[in-house]
């Protein structure tokens, strides 16, 4: 009886393994040798992200300091991601859609940076070339996160290690449900440009490992989200690994961004929705 070899058996498998663990660095864009330029990258990275994420993760950790020392447990404070920003209903939705058109600026400012250092946008997979399979593809994404994160966001609330998140706070309005959409698409856009493809490609050039970079970008993504609690920054980070691996392997951005809005999406409407006719919800 002929038996295969274990090693042919699982050969192709363990070498799949390998190349998500341990992915090889593709060629382009290619690290740059001249020393100016580098130090050039280096400004821009730090200007970019003291004016955009990487100030938003100094603000959510200074926010969890604070909740931190406070006399109440953090299990027992609530913070919301969606509130009011002003009195006024029309005032409020528009300053609700200043910040929406802010974080896609956000995003639109890495990839034109790329862009304008000669990257085309297709390197970094902005393009109409696969939209099904893009739109597959996101919704796998946001199966494989959204439902894990969940259950990861309730232990660590049961532990007291997170404050109480509450997606959205806002009135419930007309115009409620399209403005948490559009803040749901501002957020992934934001963070899937900036914290995958503009900071992970800029690393490239810098001439960092793939693994490298990945955690950087990874524990980026936690840092913004600290106010939540402890909890929101190790999810969060997960979600940084997952997201960002899978651009590295496939160089595809659009499922990372439609991936992230449906998640939030689901989070912010189906909250707003059900706040106020279920018991249970803060």
């Amino acid at each position: 009886m002929n038996r295969r070899d274990p090693a042919n058996r699982y050969g192709p498998l363990v070498s799949t393994l390998r190349a998500w663990l341990v992915p090889p660095r593709p060629q382009e864009p290619a690290p740059l040798p001249d020393p100016a330029q580098r130090r050039a990258i280096g400004v821009e990275l730090v200007l970019v992200f003291a004016v955009t994420l990487g100030m938003s993760g100094l603000t959510s950790l200074l926010s969890l300091l604070d909740a931190l020392l406070q006399p109440k447990p953090l299990g027992d404070q609530s913070v919301a991601i969606n509130a009011p920003q002003a009195h006024v209903g029309l005032l409020d939705m528009a300053v609700q859609l200043a910040g929406v058109f802010r974080l896609v600026a956000w995003g639109a400012l890495g990839l034109f940076l790329l862009w304008r250092g000669g990257i085309a946008l297709q390197q970094v997979g902005v393009d109409r070339a696969r939209p099904g399979r893009d739109a597959a593809g996101g919704a796998g994404l946001a199966a494989l996160i959204g439902i894990p994160g969940l259950g990861l966001y309730l232990v660590a609330h049961a532990l007291g290690l997170s404050l109480t998140v509450q997606p959205s706070t806002l009135d419930d309005t007309w115009w409620r449900a399209p403005v948490l959409v559009l803040s749901a698409f501002g957020n992934s856009f934001a963070e899937e440009a900036l914290v995958v493809a503009y900071l992970l490609t800029r690393l490239r050039q810098l001439g960092w490992t793939e693994n490298r970079a990945l955690w950087v970008s990874a524990v980026l993504r936690g840092s913004y989200h600290l106010y939540q609690g402890f909890g929101g920054f190790v999810g969060n980070v997960v979600m940084g690994l997952v997201y960002g691996r899978t651009w590295q392997r496939t160089g595809r951005l659009w499922p990372l961004v439609l991936g992230h809005a449906l998640i939030d999406v689901v989070a912010f409407v189906g909250y707003a929705a059900l706040r106020g006719h279920v018991s249970w919800l803060p």
